[in-house]
């Protein structure tokens, strides 16, 4: 059995374009990676993302990424929990990563959120990735 981890995907899609200098990448959709894309643009590590129709009953994520005199805003992103270790965290324990100038995103009770946002509406959850 063949199994994707979409979220490492998009990830690794993301990461391997800005190496690469492209204006846009595409990935496949799903409700998970749009939260997750929204915390990117709403924190401004991409420019814009929207959903393309690829035929009947595929959609796809178009994700603009951002530039700032010709270097990537994305140093780093990493997939923190896989589907073989789910990685959940207290928010009283949720480190901060690069003392604060990088964001995690966390999937919580009350929805896919920046560690910023989980902190202010104290719930923890499970860390998705880290941002930098």
């Amino acid at each position: 059995m063949s199994m994707n981890y979409r979220l490492a995907d998009m990830l690794a899609l993301i990461r391997n374009g800005q190496q690469a200098q492209l204006a846009k990448v595409s990935c496949q959709a799903s409700k998970l990676l749009g939260n997750v894309l929204e915390v990117l643009k709403n924190e401004g590590y991409i420019r814009d993302y929207r959903k393309v129709e690829k035929g009947p009953g595929k959609q796809e994520f178009e994700i603009e990424l951002k530039y700032h005199e010709g270097e990537e805003v994305i140093k780093e992103i990493t997939c923190i929990s896989k589907p073989g270790r789910r990685v959940y965290c207290e928010i009283s324990k949720l480190p901060k990563y690069y003392n604060g100038l990088g964001i995690a995103i966390l999937s919580t009770s009350k929805g896919v959120m920046s560690d910023f946002d989980a902190r202010h509406a104290n719930v923890g959850g499970e860390v998705l990735c880290s941002v930098f």
